[in-house]
């Protein structure tokens, strides 16, 4: 699913700080592989998102940079609770401290 025009300018305007991560959440399936219709109530957050933007990385005590191990577009998995809701339009973004994401998909 692509992004809309507009929001995709603002999330490159959008950079993090240090080690900081921004995500798209996956989106639930709202249906079953057999056609049926689940309720808002009945589907589960989905711990997987993919990477929108990556800062550049956390500094050591003696000012030494530490790359980010994750780049825009890989998949990762999230933690079931934790970083900060960003809202932009009416897309919903998570922004995480880049230790805090715990795996990412090959």
């Amino acid at each position: 699913e692509r992004l809309p025009t507009t929001i995709m300018s603002a999330l490159k305007a959008l950079i993090p700080l240090a080690d900081r991560v921004l995500v798209k959440r996956v989106v639930a399936a709202s249906q079953t592989a057999g056609g049926i219709f689940l309720p808002d109530a009945a589907t589960t957050k989905v711990n997987e998102g993919e990477v929108v933007s990556v800062g550049p990385g956390a500094r050591t005590t003696a000012g030494d940079l530490i790359p980010m191990s994750l780049m825009t577009g890989d998949k990762v998995l999230l933690p079931e609770y934790g970083g900060n809701t960003v809202k932009m339009g009416d897309e919903e973004f998570n922004l995480f401290r880049e230790a805090e994401i715990l795996g990412k998909f090959e």
